[in-house]
Parts: structure tokens; sequence; C-alpha cells
């Protein structure tokens, strides 16, 4: 069984987090913020420099989704919600 893996954050504000290494496979994306905006997981490009949106953004103060992403860095950005929380978290299931 692979290790855990994923990452959250708790009462940020708008921007972008700091990246973070998932191992790759699927993936839990749960958020909850105040306001009105826009919250989006984004991936590394091979460029090293690109950021990519692997799931499209959560225009709702809530939101819940599975995806399975491949190994890379990663990061949320945050436009104008206030309050954010959120983790992405491996489902284990090997």
């Amino acid at each position: 069984m692979r290790a855990r893996d994923g990452f959250s954050f708790s009462n940020v504000g708008t921007g972008s987090t700091a990246q973070k290494y998932l191992l790759g496979g699927l993936y839990a994306f749960t958020y909850a913020g105040t306001g009105t905006g826009t919250a989006t997981l984004q991936v590394l490009g091979p460029d090293g420099a690109t950021w990519i949106t692997a799931v499209t953004a959560f225009a709702a103060t809530t939101g819940f989704v599975t995806v399975y992403l491949p190994a890379g860095y990663y990061r949320v950005t945050i436009a104008t919600f206030t309050a954010n929380y959120f983790s992405v978290v491996r489902v284990p299931f090997e």
C-alpha cells in the first residue's frame, strides 16, 4: 500500500498556494470558502514554468470532486473568495 499523500490549507486568502508534490493516482479535492470567486487546482507543466488547470474552477462556496492526477507539482489558485479551506487527498484503494 502506498503512503498517504496530499495537502491542505486553512483560512488562506486569494492568490496561489505554495506548490506541493503529489505521487499520482485518484484524489479527492474538497473546498469551502466565503464570498464569490473561483478555486482552481493547477499542475506544473512540462516546461517547469507554466501552470495548467487540472480541475476546473469551483465557482460555488463549497465543492467536491474526485480526479485521477499524474505525479507532479500542484497548487490551488483562488480568485476573490475569502476564508478558504481546502484539501487534496489521495484516495487509498491499493
